[in-house]
């Protein structure tokens, strides 16, 4: 993309707006925009593909760009990383080398200045207004890829992953139309992305506001048992500050972790291998001050 056009820059609501914000701002506004017409859409074939695609998607993000690209909690045969990968890609949640380059610093700099999300910033801030911050997530793009994610951009899929990243979202939008038509393609790119997006989202902002602190991070991060369900284990969030590296974030059997429950299947059949866990003494490392931190908000 050309230097002059991501450099371009316009003045409104008080700050400036690069090519890059402006363009999450837009696709953001137009699946919103989609979701209106879900009522006047609604089929059940047009719910079903809108649930199918949740689950693809969403645990492409979990499973993939977080545990797997993010933390390298488990390793799998390539052909089944890339192809996790692009489930994740169809969430619209950005490119691999940007969903764990931000997801990185965000663990460097937990509520810090240069945490991409944080929510010293305010709870909106860290649940969607940092989406529209390219350039304080990642500083003036140069033309050159995200700088700690060199483990990814060594590898040639990713690299095409990033420069195609939207386009694979507009041949499915084309594939469900031809599908199923206007109905489809509300559901499956509209209701869909938005409850995907809002889920992850909330795991920036609810996650680190709301719920239950058991592990003494040094943060803010809260485990919050409805976004365990709806974000695929996600949700049980401090236990994952406490164990960044695990690959299951549920570490109590009642703790439903979805996501955690299909790498072990993965386990299982051989195709995941060093599954990194956290061991009893990592535990009671992290639970010594567990009974002066705990709190319910």
């Amino acid at each position: 993309m050309p230097s002059r056009l991501i450099n371009w820059q316009v003045k409104f609501f008080g700050r400036e707006w690069d090519f890059m914000d402006l363009y999450h701002l837009t696709v953001l506004l137009a699946v919103h925009c989609l979701c209106l017409l879900a009522p006047f859409q609604f089929t059940w074939g047009a719910f079903w593909v809108a649930i199918s695609l949740y689950l693809v998607s969403g645990m492409g993000v979990t499973i993939s760009y977080h545990r797997n690209l993010a933390h390298q909690s488990f390793k799998v045969p390539k052909w089944l990383e890339y192809s996790l990968a692009y489930c994740a890609v169809l969430s619209l949640q950005g490119s691999p080398l940007e969903w764990v380059s931000g997801h990185r610093y965000h663990h460097q700099f937990t509520e810090k200045l240069r945490d991409p999300h944080s929510p010293t910033k305010g709870f909106w801030f860290s649940h969607v207004n940092w989406v529209f911050d390219y350039h304080s997530r990642f500083g003036s793009y140069d033309g050159q890829l995200i700088k700690n994610v060199g483990d990814l951009e060594c590898q040639l899929y990713y690299r095409f992953l990033h420069y195609t990243y939207f386009l694979h979202s507009i041949l499915l939008a084309v594939a469900l139309y031809v599908a199923g038509g206007l109905p489809f393609v509300v559901w499956g790119m509209g209701v869909r992305v938005v409850v995907v997006s809002h889920v992850t989202f909330s795991i920036n902002s609810i996650c680190h506001t709301w719920g239950k602190q058991i592990w003494d991070t040094g943060d803010a991060s809260k485990n919050n048992w409805l976004f365990g369900l709806l974000a695929f284990g996600e949700g049980w969030h401090n236990n994952h500050h406490a164990f960044e590296y695990s690959a299951r974030q549920g570490l109590e059997r009642w703790q439903i972790d979805t996501s955690w429950y299909v790498i072990k299947f993965l386990q299982v059949v051989g195709l995941a291998t060093d599954v990194k866990l956290p061991t009893e003494i990592q535990k009671k490392r992290k639970a010594l001050a567990k009974n002066s931190i705990m709190k319910d908000k």
